[in-house]
């Protein structure tokens, strides 16, 4: 087994392998680890989604649905011996403002949570904010949202990984 770092952020494009490097830093560290997903089964596409990643998984996760109360859940279920992979960050940032969620709020109370988290924790999120200006409002304030979130994670971070074309690149740690 190899040490993890107590808070790793992960980000990536859209089928960069962002998860399963996420995935193989978590299960070398320990044969018990935890899944806290953020993803909803809104659709057919999405449940296959879901699935896909569950049977990449295999043995040895146990899974957690955290669509919106993603700090209580942390500090909750954070385990010296179990470590938590988040997958992902911008799921969760959509979840908040489809619901109206102050997302402030959701992004100051995951950042106060993460310093006194009693375990390891890998941090997975979609780097939108590398292509051109959205059209419209609601896009162009996700991708806001997701940046802000994503510089906050990084401040709080041991390690931040990079990964594209299914290879990561250290960035901090």
């Amino acid at each position: 087994m190899s040490a993890l770092r107590q808070v790793t952020l992960v980000l990536g494009g859209a089928r960069s392998g962002k998860s399963a490097f996420a995935e193989s830093l978590v299960e070398t560290a320990a044969p018990n680890r935890l899944y806290v997903a953020t993803g909803q089964a809104w659709d057919e596409e999405m449940r296959d989604r879901i699935a896909a990643h569950q049977s990449r998984r295999g043995q040895g996760w146990e899974t957690i649905e955290a669509p919106l109360d993603l700090a209580r859940t942390l500090a909750d279920q954070a385990k010296p011996d179990r470590p938590i992979l988040v997958d992902c960050l911008t799921l969760w940032v959509t979840n908040l403002m489809l619901g109206e969620h102050d997302i402030s709020q959701a992004f100051d109370g995951l950042a106060a949570t993460i310093p006194g988290l009693k375990g390891p924790v890998v941090f997975v999120s979609n780097e939108v904010g590398l292509g051109i200006v959205p059209d419209n409002a609601m896009a162009r304030a996700f991708r806001d949202h997701a940046g802000r979130l994503h510089q906050s994670i990084a401040s709080l971070a041991d390690e931040v990984h990079f990964v594209t074309a299914g290879l990561p690149l250290k960035m901090k740690g």
